[in-house]
């Protein structure tokens, strides 16, 4: 995956409103999963910074 979500994430769900596929996944911390096109939408939403290119 060339998309992963660091500590950083608060679960505020801006990257889940943006991704198109639906690859974002809940938890405490969000995690991408294998439905990620790489088409770096939440990577551009995300409010802290916590989603980036692996």
């Amino acid at each position: 995956m060339a998309v992963v979500i660091n500590d950083e994430c608060t679960a505020c769900g801006t990257c889940m409103d943006t991704c198109p596929t639906g690859a974002i996944e809940e938890g405490d911390k969000y995690k991408v999963n294998d439905t990620c096109t790489e088409c770096l939408a939440c990577v551009d939403s995300c409010p802290t910074g916590a989603i980036v290119q692996n």
